[in-house]
């Protein structure tokens, strides 16, 4: 159509990733050192989380542009394991990860302060 200019497609913000309590504590994970590639085990060890909640959260994470991964290169009959996944938050990710981590706290706050009975399950 004449007339009409195309919208750039605009990476998703920080609201549009669901900031559940568990993605946050993977992306806590991911953070201590953005630079570091973690696999699998070592994001369910740093979040205290089960592999079977941390794999959908990185594949939410990677499909909205937050992180890189890679296959190790290592032979799986050498190393007498199975081949590691590698994630790492790149630097737009590492951006929107601590973003959306303030943004996560700044509501709870708000809550906390709203009815601070709620936030420390004390409400009567």
């Amino acid at each position: 159509m004449v007339g009409k200019k195309e919208k750039a497609e605009e990476p998703p913000s920080p609201r549009a990733m669901r900031m559940t309590p568990q993605t946050q504590a993977v992306l806590r994970a991911l953070l201590v050192n953005p630079a570091e590639e973690l696999y699998g085990l070592q994001i369910c060890s740093a979040a205290e989380l089960p592999s079977g909640t941390i794999h959908p959260i990185l594949v939410r994470l990677e499909s909205a542009g937050w992180l890189d991964s890679r296959w190790e290169d290592a032979d799986p009959s050498e190393q007498g394991r199975p081949r590691r996944r590698y994630y790492r938050l790149n630097p737009d990710g590492v951006e929107r990860a601590r973003s959306a981590l303030a943004l996560a706290s700044a509501k709870r706050s708000a809550l906390r302060a709203l009815q601070p009975g709620l936030a420390t399950g004390t409400a009567s």
